[in-house]
């Protein structure tokens, strides 16, 4: 993990491999942002002159590396797009602040250290920055380069950016100090979601996912519970146990529980942790199998979350239910036409075997309702159609309470994710209708994200507060990185899931 310091040393004396400036787009050209006044005094005032020489525009993104004048102690300066000057009295947008970051700490790959003078104006700013270059500086080099590991040279990955100082941020001030506390918190866990998203199936089974979330909830004093194929069995979870039976790699459920001595709610979060999808015996047309390690990322936002949750000390009690299992074809998988019996007692007709995501969601569901919770969030990347209504960068909400919908896209984009509110229209339910069993896994093909959300629901307990999150478009970015999204899993929703579990510690929640 990159390394986060604040200082208040000035950007013409603190040593370092980078500087980064920030650059806006103004109406007649670049505008040198506030932060880099010594910068631009080192070039004689010229900085958004040369900047405009060099075809820079201050774009969103925008990233332009210049040799560093006399008078300042870093061989490199870095220039990012902040995007339009903002209106007179109006500060940079978190967001904009965040994705700057992030694309210079890209750009700044096999650098030891980069001092960051962007526009730090307040707390939220500081944790907008640090946000953004510790998210922009992750890379996933695991399985590459061999002894050559770091060199950057015949075939050795170059490696993260190894140190980020925020120049403006000071250490002493207890916001600041906090704000960058909690930067580093989350960034850490979204990161650790990519990791596992990005890990390869034949590495990642369900049986190591649940090893790799009971060590790290042990070393952060959250309880776990692994429910393992036999235990599965005998409490009846026929969803997960159909899914998972056609694979060697037998499932798993995990519980993980975060609780604080004085919390008065409780939040529980389910995920999809399909870690490997190939549909089964519905199995996806050729094309739609190469990036299928990533059906997983619910349950690594998740997992992220509950960890993040519990480092952070949130007065609320978070508990984690990760829904594991490997989709495969073979002579003893499910079929179509099989009828599971839920772990609810309700009974489903497999009409398609790739509609998994929705079945080990349902027992994990019924099971999270035992409990009580104040709400569930389900977290998923559950059906492409909700890719074909919104993209690739944004996912969708559903809920059982508009309120609490609400509540979550708004917290979504003040954290920078994008999302969208959907709904749950009453009038698909009934495409669910089964002539054999209580309900089918599928209804009709328009509007199937909708149905997706409206299967879930009948798995949640009476009077629970619930909503789900179709991440199946922003979980896994297969473009080229932008801002402070990598190539591979994103780890999305992690930072959603935070702020609500925040936000709820302290009731200040819609």
């Amino acid at each position: 993990m990159t390394a986060l310091t604040l200082s208040t040393a000035g950007a013409a004396t603190l040593r370092a491999d980078a500087l980064v400036v920030g650059v806006a787009k103004g109406p007649k050209g670049p505008v040198v942002a506030a932060g880099a006044e010594a910068v631009d005094k080192a070039y004689d005032g010229k900085l958004a002159a040369v900047l405009d020489a060099l075809g820079a525009s201050g774009a969103e993104g925008e990233t332009t590396k210049l040799p560093a004048p006399d008078g300042l102690k870093v061989p490199v300066v870095l220039a990012v797009g902040l995007g339009p000057v903002p209106e007179k009295d109006e500060s940079y947008d978190e967001e904009a602040l965040r994705r700057a970051a992030g694309a210079a700490a890209r750009a700044l790959h096999g650098t030891k250290k980069a001092a960051f003078a962007l526009p730090l104006d307040d707390a939220s700013a500081v944790t907008a920055v640090a946000e953004g270059a510790l998210l922009g500086a992750y890379a996933f080099t695991a399985y590459q380069g061999g002894e050559k590991k770091g060199s950057g040279k015949n075939g050795g990955p170059k490696q993260p950016l190894a140190e980020v100082a925020l120049l403006g941020a000071k250490p002493r001030d207890k916001e600041h100090k906090a704000a960058a506390e909690r930067a580093t918190v989350v960034a850490t866990e979204v990161n650790v979601a990519r990791d596992l998203i990005n890990t390869p199936p034949n590495d990642l089974t369900p049986e190591a996912f649940a090893a790799v979330a009971s060590a790290t909830a042990k070393e952060n004093g959250v309880k776990v519970q692994v429910l393992d194929e036999k235990a599965l069995v005998k409490g009846g979870y026929g969803g997960i146990m159909g899914v998972g039976k056609g694979s060697e790699n037998p499932p798993r459920l995990v519980k993980l529980s975060y609780t604080h001595a004085k919390a008065e709610k409780t939040l529980a979060f389910v995920g999809k942790g399909i870690t490997y999808d190939s549909g089964g015996i519905s199995l996806k047309p050729a094309g739609h199998n190469e990036t299928m390690k990533c059906d997983m990322s619910g349950a690594a936002a998740v997992f992220a979350a509950v960890i993040a949750a519990a480092k952070l000390g949130l007065q609320v009690n978070v508990t984690g239910w990760l829904a594991l299992a490997e989709n495969m074809p073979s002579g003893s998988a499910t079929k179509p036409g099989d009828v599971l019996r839920m772990y609810s007692g309700k009974t489903v007709e497999v009409l398609n075997t790739d509609a998994e995501g929705r079945l080990v969601l349902g027992d994990a569901l019924t099971k999270a309702s035992e409990d009580n919770p104040d709400a569930i969030v389900d977290v998923a990347t559950l059906t492409g159609a909700m890719v074909l209504a919104l993209g690739d960068r944004t996912f969708a909400i559903m809920a059982n309470d508009d309120a609490f919908r609400t509540s979550i896209h708004e917290i979504a984009e003040e954290v920078g994710e994008a999302s969208w509110p959907m709904p749950l229209p009453e009038e698909l339910r009934k495409t669910m209708d089964s002539p054999t069993a209580d309900i089918a896994n599928m209804g009709v093909r328009m509007g199937g994200g909708l149905v997706a959300g409206l299967f879930l629901q009948e798995f949640v307990g009476e009077g629970i507060t619930w909503a789900h999150l179709d991440i199946a478009g922003p979980a896994f970015h297969e473009g080229a990185p932008y801002g402070y999204t990598p190539k591979g899993g994103t780890g999305s929703a992690v930072r959603t899931l935070v702020r609500l579990a925040e936000r709820t510690a302290t009731g200040d929640l819609g």
